[in-house]
């Protein structure tokens, strides 16, 4: 909670950043933006920006429509025999279900075949893939992922919903990223943003991106993480 008023306090004087992808332009006042000027990333200063450039990323549409589809037909079956959780064995998330999958359908692999081409070449990945289920109510809070199981880069598929992901640099709160992870995107996190930053999932009466309200449904993430080299 101390992270999250941290952040608030300086949201209104964010520099704004659009993900390093395909398609950026640079404008000098303001960081990188993409066509139509939409930011999916504002932070606390331009320099840290700028530091975590290629380390941060969202890809808006990384997955279609019906590809989103043949996701939930896999996963919507085995979710359904889970209850949502209000508690968690490390505190970290509330209102959720999870499981792992490692066995998929044709189309499936397919686009997870895609996920897994941004991870660097060589990197080995862990077998299963993660689901988590968040409940309209749900929500993640700050945490860094442990790293006695995950190495330095994590990706997620959002399915269902828009939301925000807030990460907050674990040593100096004032340093902080929004990222706007629109339905269908993929969020890519490697290295620093990996291992010093916080990361959560804004609840829906807190999900605010660069002073504009985006609210939350059900959201189901698809997270795949490489082994510790």
């Amino acid at each position: 909670m101390k992270l999250l008023l941290n952040a608030a306090k300086i949201v209104n004087k964010a520099t704004i950043y659009k993900s390093p992808v395909r398609y950026l332009s640079f404008v000098a006042d303001s960081g990188l933006k993409a066509e139509g000027d939409d930011p999916l990333i504002v932070g606390s200063s331009r320099a840290l920006l700028q530091r975590l450039g290629s380390q941060v990323e969202v890809r808006t549409a990384f997955i279609t429509e019906e590809e989103e589809g043949d996701l939930l037909r896999e996963l919507e079956p085995g979710l359904k025999k889970k209850r949502y959780e209000f508690d968690h064995w490390d505190d970290a998330i509330h209102g959720y279900r999870e499981t792992e999958r490692e066995t998929w359908g044709a189309a499936c692999q397919t686009i997870l075949s895609r996920v897994r081409s941004v991870f660097a070449t060589g990197s080995s990945l862990l077998g299963p893939v993660h689901i988590l289920d968040l409940d309209k109510t749900g929500y993640i809070k700050p945490h860094i992922d442990s790293v006695k199981f995950c190495g330095s880069t994590i990706t997620g598929l959002s399915l269902l919903s828009d939301s925000v992901m807030r990460l907050v640099k674990e040593d100096a709160p004032s340093e902080w990223l929004d990222l706007l992870l629109p339905r269908r995107s993929l969020y890519i996190l490697r290295d620093q943003a990996r291992y010093n930053f916080t990361h959560e999932i804004l609840k829906d009466e807190e999900s605010l991106f660069n002073g504009q309200r985006v609210p939350r449904q059900r959201r189901i993430s698809v997270i795949c993480r490489n082994l510790p080299a």
